[in-house]
Parts: structure tokens; C-alpha cells; sequence
């Protein structure tokens, strides 16, 4: 299969777009200037049921929606459209709403961007102290865009939103200076998208630093699930397989961090395939995926995606929260639900799957895990605790939330017992003042 990307400016060339409502085509117009869109021949030919499209996952994950916008910014985008005015005007009215959009969630910008010599590194973020990531610069884009992604602003042309840095070298001088970091996460976008030859330079810098407390190379991708060709018969598939081999070979491990949101995701030969050529080369791939409302928020879909990844001999890994970000309000769940759902989903798998975490919220302090809902002394209280902080010494210290149905995100709880705040906020905002 060659590869075709679909846009707003060339998606009505799809056969199945005919079977669309007209109000679906229209809104697919008017969202897609604010939030990014793109898919393409193999997400629409093979994992699309195109007879039930309007309740269909992954036609739902990859083409933007009316409600993935508020009622406020469809009308005025939707009129600013219709208005004939100019593409410049347009972009402008976009832009503003995408201001508001939360675009850089959990302090990315503002918290987690390091410096070295004075300068900010804009394609480096070092949040927690065993893990840096880098965007490399050629990896900024996807095979297709997730209509839930948080990182969506890295894809809307507004520069000043956009992490990448293409210089390996102060990559490399940061790390040298920074030996708390065990582990690189190659990010985006997808490194997944670049040619063989620019991710190799990148990881080749790395293996030749030969740094001693560099032990993991991680690369986070959607490409098993957008475009498992990647692994399997691509321009350079041969070469990138041999690259993963040379890391595994290496002194560092290599994960491959895939991104699977629905068991359909799953079914197909060719990822089959895919998945049995990178664990062939001795890389683990580990997957994730935010829990989604409109998408896989049943129980009974997480466990048959855990068990069908362990029996492709893939690890689970993590069940996220949806970010405060983009169209949270479309796929949020509260966070009780969230924990009942992944609650129920944990009991019906066996103890190989048992390797996933979760729900855990990835907010400005650290990853925060939903424990649980309790009662003590006859209150009602939500569990909390942190899987990273930005002080590790907050790793799996419990504390409690009012207990709270409606909450989908930290910012919405409040400390149980009437205490003033959580036990890390004082501690927090010290960090940043």
C-alpha cells in the first residue's frame, strides 16, 4: 500500500466521504481550522466501518466532530468561514481560539523547558529527573492526527506553540551534564514519521556519547496503529529495523511507547506483522492510551486491548486521563468513573496484563494516580498519588480529595478534611516563583 495523506484541503477525494451527512462534511469544515486534521489510505481503508461511521471510534479519533468545539468558538469560527473574508482573518479568528484551548497543559512551556549556557533548549523538556524528552525537529508530524491529542498545538503553524530542536549535539552536552537522566524519549509528533537516516543520526549521538547513566532509549509513536508499514515494507523498513537491532545490541535498552486506543486498532495483518518485526530485533514495546469518552470508555474494551497486546507479546503500560487541553469536554471522564472503569477492566484480565497503571492524570506536578475511592471516619474520599513528581520525594506518598463525581481533572478537586491544600502545593509554587 503507498502511502496518501488526507487534509481539509484534499479529504472529499475519499470514496467513502460520499456517505457523510452534509452537516457531518460541514463540520468537519469548520473544526478542522482550529484543531488539526489529518489522515490517511490505511486508517480510512482498513480500520473504518464506514456503514456506521457516526458511531465508529476511529473515524470519531481521527475526523474532527461539531462538539469537539464549544457551541461559543463553532459559531463564531463557522461564521467567520462562511463570511467570505480573507485567509489571513480566518487564521487570525482560529488562532484566538486556540488561545484558549489550554495549549501548553501541566507547565510544558512554561516549567518544562531547560536551559544550558543561558539558553532555552525548545526541543528538550525535562520534567522529571530519570527521564528527558526530546522532539527532534523532522519528527513534528503523524501519519494521522488524534482528535484528542494534547500535543495538538506542535501541528497548527503557530510557531511560537511548537517544541523541536534538530541540534543532537546540546542534547548530548545537557545530558553530560545532567546524570540523574536514565532514560531519552524521542516524541512529537511521531519520530516515527522521519526517514531512517535523521533518526539514526540522532540515536547514533547518543550510542557514541556513551554516556554510563543513559540506560533507556524510548521512542513514543502511533505509527503500529496509523501506519504499521513502517515496520513492515517501507521505503526504509529494512534500514530502521536494523537500527533498532544496533540499540538493542547496544549497552541501552529500546521501548517503543505505542499508542493503541481501541481493540480495532489491533486486528489487522499487517500490524501483526509490524509488532513481530520490532520485537524481533529485541526492542519491548510498551503501549498507553488516554481513557476516552465517545471512544473506549467501557471496561470491556480495555480489557480485550490488554489482552490481545500481551497475547502480540506487547507489555500494557498505562491507562491515562485526558488532558485539560484541546476538546477535553468532548472526551473527559470524571475521574471516579475513570478509576470504576479501570477497576472493572483490571479484574477481568489475568496477572501478565496487571503491568498497566492507572488512571493516572499527567498534570503540572507530576503524574498523579487515581487509587481509589474510600471512606474513612465515615467520609468519603478520592485516592490520590503521585507515579512521578516534580520532587521524587512525592512518589507514592497517598493523600485525599473530597470525594467529587464530577472532577475530571486535578485543578477540579479540593483536599479531604477540611485541609487548607495537598501536601505538595506550598512546596510547588516555591518551584516557580
Amino acid at each position: 500500500m503507498k502511502f496518501k495523506t488526507y487534509t481539509l484541503q484534499n479529504y472529499k477525494e475519499i470514496p467513502q466521504i460520499s456517505q457523510l451527512a452534509k452537516k457531518d462534511i460541514a463540520s468537519i469544515d469548520v473544526v478542522s481550522h482550529v484543531l488539526p486534521f489529518k489522515t490517511n489510505n490505511y486508517v480510512v481503508d482498513e480500520l473504518i466501518d464506514w456503514k456506521n461511521y457516526e458511531n465508529d471510534p476511529i473515524y470519531k479519533i481521527n475526523f474532527p466532530q461539531k462538539d469537539m468545539l464549544i457551541p461559543e468558538h463553532f459559531k463564531e469560527m463557522e461564521s467567520v468561514i462562511n463570511s467570505n473574508t480573507t485567509k489571513s482573518e480566518i487564521r487570525e479568528t482560529a488562532n484566538n481560539i486556540r488561545l484558549q484551548l489550554n495549549p501548553h497543559p501541566a507547565g510544558q512551556l512554561e516549567h518544562n523547558v531547560p536551559e544550558i549556557n543561558g539558553e532555552r533548549l525548545l526541543g528538550i523538556q525535562h520534567k522529571y529527573n530519570e527521564t528527558m524528552l526530546f522532539f527532534p525537529t523532522q519528527g513534528q508530524t503523524c501519519h494521522a492526527y488524534c482528535t484528542f491529542c494534547f500535543r495538538w498545538p506542535q501541528f497548527v503553524g503557530m510557531d511560537e506553540l511548537k517544541f523541536a530542536m534538530k541540534q543532537g549535539e546540546l542534547m548530548v552536552e545537557y545530558l553530560k551534564e545532567h546524570d540523574e537522566v536514565t532514560d531519552v524519549l524521542f516524541t512529537g509528533g511521531d519520530p516515527m514519521t522521519m526517514k531512517t537516516k535523521h533518526l539514526e543520526s540522532y540515536i547514533n549521538i547518543l550510542l557514541d556519547a556513551d554516556l554510563p547513566h543513559l540506560r533507556n532509549i524510548r521512542i513514543g509513536t502511533k505509527a503500529l496503529t496509523f501506519w504499521p508499514q513502517r515496520y513492515v515494507d517501507d521505503n526504509d523498513t529494512d534500514n530502521l529495523l536494523r537500527l533498532f537491532e544496533k540499540v538493542s545490541k547496544s549497552k541501552k535498552n529500546l521501548a517503543i511507547m505505542a499508542h493503541f486506543n481501541h481493540p480495532r486498532e489491533l486486528e489487522t495483518d499487517i500490524l501483526h506483522t509490524a509488532v513481530n518485526n520490532i520485537r524481533n530485533t529485541g526492542a519491548l514495546i510498551r503501549t498507553q492510551s488516554p481513557l476516552l469518552n465517545n471512544i473506549n470508555a467501557e471496561p470491556e474494551l480495555w480489557s480485550a486491548m490488554w489482552n490481545k497486546q500481551v497475547e502480540l507479546g506487547m507489555i500494557p503500560y498505562y491507562m491515562f486521563v485526558a488532558r485539560n487541553t484541546g476538546a477535553q469536554h468532548y472526551f473527559s471522564v470524571p475521574l471516579v468513573k475513570a478509576w470504576q472503569i479501570f477497576r472493572k477492566a483490571y479484574s477481568k484480565v489475568g496477572g501478565i496484563c496487571r503491568t498497566v497503571r492507572g488512571p493516572s492524570m499527567s498534570a503540572d506536578p507530576g503524574k498523579v494516580l487515581v487509587a481509589g475511592v474510600s471512606k474513612v471516619n465515615g467520609t468519603k474520599v478520592i485516592n490520590l498519588t503521585f507515579i512521578q513528581g516534580r520532587n521524587s520525594k512525592w512518589v507514592r506518598r497517598p493523600f485525599f480529595a473530597k470525594y467529587d463525581e464530577k472532577a475530571t481533572w486535578l485543578n477540579d478537586l479540593v483536599p479531604a478534611f477540611d485541609e487548607k491544600e495537598f501536601f505538595y502545593e506550598d512546596e510547588f509554587k516555591r518551584m516557580y516563583n
